[in-house]
């Protein structure tokens, strides 16, 4: 399942952000701002109509990314 498709206040934990080219400079942002393996995350708000962005949160710290951005990054979602 990929962050993008989590509904809002769902938490859920990283797996991996996938790459699009051997050298994505956007994947390798996600993961130097907290998006890696074990680490939980949490959909705050999701913008009106389905369209951009998402407020995800990640340990204390909070960024509004966009659907293509939160599609990058595979997780796995937390039992309720």
């Amino acid at each position: 399942m990929y962050l993008s498709d989590l509904p809002k206040g769902a938490a859920a934990t990283v797996e991996h952000v996938e790459d699009a080219t051997a050298s994505d400079a956007i994947a390798q942002r996600l993961r130097d701002l907290g998006f890696v393996h074990g680490e939980p995350v949490r959909i705050v708000t999701h913008a009106p109509w389905g369209g951009d962005p998402l407020l995800v949160q990640i340990g204390s710290t909070r960024f509004a990314l966009r659907r293509r951005e939160a599609r990058r990054i595979v997780v796995s979602k937390e039992a309720a």
